[in-house]
């Protein structure tokens, strides 16, 4: 049960403050919102780097602190995690998301009515293609995600016991910071082309949470793009599981 609150609770930090600053840039009449250009993607990618670090510091010593069935799967892959534990996790975290996502809505509960945008509104939501391609799209997401998963692998001195911890413990909590900045890392140089959700939970639940929500003026949940930030990230982090475990007779 603590680790099933650990990956809830770290999720719904994780989505409450990552898809939060998104809101806080897109949507009208915000404090953050007017900032446009490379400045607004900056600012969101710091954001999300920032919300990793939340999410892992708060939930490390419960759960590990996956907060991503990219991560579980990977390291499940890998040996480094029980399969038995993997469903649970999933489920913890579409949970937290969920959750999170919601709190978002709440937050800038009088900001969506002053939107009219729908494209902007679900863009606080869930992700989206710049260009829509959706092999490519895939291919995007699985690259994002293999470097996220291989990454996590490398960080020294990480734990890989039967709590499945991803936060160096050499580092305490302070250990989170490769991971957010890693993070951070990918949004900058990976995140271009669809705005990298890495993370299958950070996407999907809080597009549910767009569809059920009575948000003014929405549009669609954009169903048809909605498995690729699921199969990308699941694909990305199973070939980063395999290319760990094929280079750690080097030395990795």
């Amino acid at each position: 049960m603590d680790t099933f609150m650990g990956e809830m609770i770290g999720t719904m930090m994780l989505i409450l403050l990552g898809n939060g600053v998104v809101a806080n840039v897109v949507l009208n009449e915000t404090k953050g919102s007017g900032g446009g250009g490379g400045g607004a993607w900056i600012t969101i990618t710091a954001g999300w780097g920032f919300a990793v670090l939340v999410g892992v510091f708060t939930v490390a010593h419960l759960s590990g602190a996956h907060i991503n069935p990219a991560v579980t799967i990977g390291l499940a892959v890998a040996g480094n995690f029980p399969w038995a534990s993997v469903v649970p996790y999933i489920i913890a975290q579409m949970i937290g998301a969920f959750i999170g996502t919601t709190l978002v809505w709440l937050a800038y509960f009088d900001h969506w009515g002053k939107t009219d945008d729908a494209g902007a509104k679900l863009a606080c939501f869930s992700t989206g293609p710049a260009i829509r391609n959706l092999p490519m799209n895939v291919l995007t997401e699985a690259i994002g995600t293999f470097v996220l998963v291989f990454g996590v692998f490398l960080i020294k001195g990480a734990s890989f016991d039967d709590s499945g911890s991803v936060v160096p413990v050499s580092l305490g909590a302070l250990g989170a910071i490769p991971v957010a900045l890693l993070v951070f890392g990918i949004g900058l140089s990976l995140g271009g082309p669809t705005g990298y959700a890495i993370n299958p939970a950070r996407d999907l639940a809080p597009r549910i949470a767009h569809f059920l929500l009575p948000i003014p003026g929405k549009g669609d949940s954009d169903w048809e793009y909605s498995w690729v930030p699921v199969v990308g990230p699941i694909i990305g982090a199973v070939v980063a599981a395999v290319v760990y475990m094929a280079l750690k007779p080097f030395g990795f």
